[in-house]
C-alpha cells in the first residue's frame, strides 16, 4: 500500500480513480453553472436572500468589488480562495460577467484545482490508512495532532476576526 494513490487501479466502486476524479470535476464545474444562474436570477435580491443574509451586504460588497475590476479571471482565482469559491461563482451571476468567459475560467478552474485536492486528499487518506495498519497508536497521535492544529487555527481566526470587528465598532 502506497501514500500516492495509482491512478490506474479500482478506488470506488471499482472505477478507476481518474474516472472518480473526472466525475467529481464535472460535479463542481455543473455546480459552479448552478452558483452562477442563480446569483443572475436573483440579482439584487442576493443581498435579501438567506445566503445574502448570511455573507452579510459588507462581505458581498467586496466580493463585487473583486469580481468588477477582475472580471472572469476573479473566477478563475476564486478557486484558490476558501471562502471565494462558492460565494463568487453567485456575484458573477448577480453581476452578469460574460457567460461565456465565465465557462471558460470555471472550466479552467476545476481542470486546474479540483485534481490537485482530489489527488491530494486521496494520498493523505491513503498515507493516514497505511501509517494506521503499521502503527494504530502513531495514526491516533498524527490525527489528534490535526485535530488540535485545525482547533487551534480555526480558533485563533475566530478571535481575530471578533477583535478587528470590535476595533471597528470603538473606532
Amino acid at each position: 500500500m502506497s501514500g500516492i494513490a495509482d491512478p490506474l487501479k479500482p478506488s470506488w466502486f471499482g472505477l478507476p480513480h481518474w474516472l472518480v476524479g473526472a466525475v467529481l470535476i464535472l460535479a463542481l464545474f455543473g455546480a459552479f453553472q448552478v452558483y452562477y444562474w442563480v446569483g443572475r436570477r436573483l440579482g439584487e435580491k442576493l443581498y435579501d436572500s438567506r445566503v445574502g443574509v448570511r455573507l452579510g451586504r459588507e462581505r458581498i460588497a467586496k466580493i463585487e468589488h473583486v469580481v468588477e475590476r477582475w472580471g472572469a479571471l476573479a473566477v478563475y482565482g476564486c478557486f484558490w480562495v476558501p471562502m471565494l469559491r462558492h460565494t463568487l461563482p453567485w456575484v458573477a451571476g448577480a453581476l452578469r460577467v460574460s457567460y461565456p468567459w465565465y465557462v471558460v475560467a470555471s472550466a479552467l478552474g476545476c481542470l486546474t484545482w479540483a485534481p490537485l485536492w482530489w489527488f491530494a486528499a486521496t494520498a493523505v487518506v491513503w498515507g493516514w490508512l497505511e501509517l494506521a495498519a503499521r502503527s494504530p497508536v502513531t495514526a491516533a497521535v498524527v490525527a489528534v495532532l490535526a485535530v488540535a492544529a485545525i482547533s487551534w487555527a480555526v480558533v485563533r481566526r475566530r478571535r481575530r476576526r471578533r477583535a478587528a470587528s470590535s476595533e471597528a465598532l470603538v473606532s
